[in-house]
């Protein structure tokens, strides 16, 4: 039996990397890890001092950056529950998750703290700058006392200098709460996670046995921390691991990930499709739609020198220096993985939720197969409830270690999803081949029902809209029996191409008929309606679909 403790991996790290870099904010400061294990440290007594008891909550909220890893990690190797709060959610909704998960201190970001109230959080003892860990609001003595005396208090405790010995830190169990996760939730409002310690020390132990990342390799954070897909596999593995972390402090823009990737030439990159996409669809595809390149990709030997270099051009606008690039969140648009097949791109798309702290599926980039999202995970089961799972789409039910306990303060969403034996219900429809492969047909809550009961799944036909010309983004939605397609028009595009806002009706228009053309009488598109501006987007960059669904045409 392995020693199943997440928070000796954290422990561990520390000590044996001790020396090297740990957490930079890109443009930025570094940390060593000696440097976080004395801020932990300092973040401890703290703790202590202001009566802060193992098991209590406390909520994180803020950008990426080296100080918000600092503050979870110190939260957890004290014991008490992290409630990481994405920093886009509106002030209303940290609010409500500041009081339902019952934090007894909160530290935010600068950003965050400029829009928040603390009135309307009054359970809080106390607020804190994440940037600098001062004291903002305080509603405690006790708190306040332990701030103005808290590097006198550290210098008691260790008048020598602080050293690996001295490093202590909570024993964990495998089934005791270690974060509540408010999931995103395109469909409605957010449900508090309960994520054991089990489940951070399995996905943590999933990434130690597929991926061959080393002490002093790099890392680029872009992905919310306050996402289990990114703390997992952007922070908390990595850090176990002994790598440098470079968050970048502000909103990735493609200009500035780009630039990003090229100081720092990741080891691993770990993204959402939207980014993959942007970089590709911005950087690389309008190369190769001339004319002479068509012509070239059609000759069989110049093609592969051609692909060849492509491909090259792919991987340097990614840093050049990393052994694959994982995709996960959401999924792919077809005609960029077709693009990343053919080149022989070293990707691979993984499967997950919140709810397993997030991983389900995942296959090695040499062995994956195109459109699927993996194969079940080590210590994970992974069932098709369908008849015959490889040709009808059923829902995927999962069990294992990484399982949540359940929704915090929720028993009847708990009920909904997790049966007694432990299986959860995904809320997603796929089938899985007999080798394993899950291929994903979308998410059950998403699905549209056709007028004589057809399944339609508005991704698949989002995916052939979504490459038509001048579509920067779109949605399918159902009114009145019919479908409609939203679009958000690629503007700068087209007013590249000499055309006027006047002219998107008409050209949406001209899409809609080629399209119904390549679909199945029941999920053609009676309508399209253009959206002057972007969709809003959930923290994943999934479309808030339930914003739209009632748009009346």
């Amino acid at each position: 039996m392995m020693n199943q403790s997440f928070i000796s991996f954290i422990e561990n790290s520390i000590k044996q990397n001790w020396d090297l870099n740990a957490l930079t904010d890109y443009k930025g400061a570094t940390l060593q890890y000696k440097d976080v294990a004395r801020k932990i440290e300092k973040i401890h007594i703290i703790f202590e001092e202001s009566g802060v008891k193992k098991g209590d909550k406390i909520a994180i909220c803020g950008r990426n950056s080296s100080h918000w890893g600092v503050t979870f990690l110190a939260t957890l190797t004290y014991g008490a529950v992290a409630v990481p709060i994405l920093h886009e959610f509106k002030a209303d909704n940290v609010h409500n998750i500041v009081n339902h998960s019952e934090a007894r201190l909160l530290f935010v970001g600068d950003v965050v703290w400029e829009n928040l109230n603390e009135t309307a959080m009054p359970l809080l003892e106390g607020i804190m700058a994440m940037h600098d860990f001062s004291v903002l609001i305080s509603r405690s003595k006790k708190l306040t006392n332990a701030r103005e005396h808290l590097n006198e208090m550290f210098g008691k405790k260790y008048p020598k200098n602080f050293r690996t010995e001295h490093i202590n830190y909570h024993k964990d169990k495998p089934e005791e709460l270690a974060v509540i996760n408010y999931t995103s939730g395109t469909t409605s409002y957010s449900k508090g996670v309960m994520l054991p310690y089990r489940s951070l020390w399995s996905n943590t132990q999933f990434a130690y046995d597929v991926l061959n990342l080393k002490p002093g390799n790099k890392i680029v954070s872009m992905l919310p921390m306050a996402h289990m897909y990114g703390l997992a596999f952007e922070f908390l593995y990595e850090f176990t691991i002994g790598c440098q972390i470079f968050f970048l402090t502000r909103t990735p823009s493609p200009k500035i990930i780009f630039q990003a990737f090229a100081e720092v030439k990741p080891d691993l990159v770990v993204a959402v499709p939207l980014i993959i996409e942007k970089i590709i669809k911005k950087n690389v595809l309008p190369k190769l739609q001339t004319p002479t390149m068509k012509i070239l990709l059609k000759v069989p030997i110049i093609n592969d020198k051609i692909k060849a270099v492509v491909r090259e051009q792919v991987i340097n606008a990614f840093g050049g220096n990393f052994i694959e690039v994982i995709v996960g969140g959401a999924a792919f648009n077809q005609e960029v993985e077709n693009f990343l097949r053919m080149i022989d791109f070293p990707y691979t798309v993984g499967y997950g939720m919140t709810e397993c702290g997030p991983i389900i599926c995942y296959e090695d980039w040499k062995r994956f197969k195109t459109g699927s999202c993996g194969k079940a995970v080590p210590r994970m089961e992974v069932k098709i409830l369908s008849p015959d799972p490889e040709n009808i789409v059923g829902e995927i039910v999962c069990k294992g270690p990484n399982v949540m306990l359940g929704y915090y303060k929720n028993e009847e969403a708990t009920r909904e999803v997790l049966d007694e034996d432990g299986w959860l219900r995904t809320g997603d429809q796929a089938i899985m081949d007999v080798e394993g492969n899950v291929t994903i047909k979308g998410r059950s809550k998403n699905m549209l029902l056709g007028a004589s009961g057809q399944n339609i799944y508005p991704e698949e036909i989002e995916d052939k809209l979504n490459n038509m010309p001048y579509v920067a983004e779109s949605i399918i939605v159902q009114q009145n029996e019919k479908l409609v397609g939203l679009v958000y028009p690629d503007f700068d595009d087209a007013f590249a191409h000499g055309l006027k806002a006047e002219d998107m009706e008409r050209i949406m228009e001209e899409n809609r008929v080629a399209l119904n053309a390549m679909l199945p009488v029941y999920s053609q598109l009676s309508k399209m309606k253009v959206y002057p501006e972007e969709f809003e987007k959930t923290p994943k960059k999934s479309i808030k679909r339930f914003l739209y669904q009632e748009a009346k045409g």
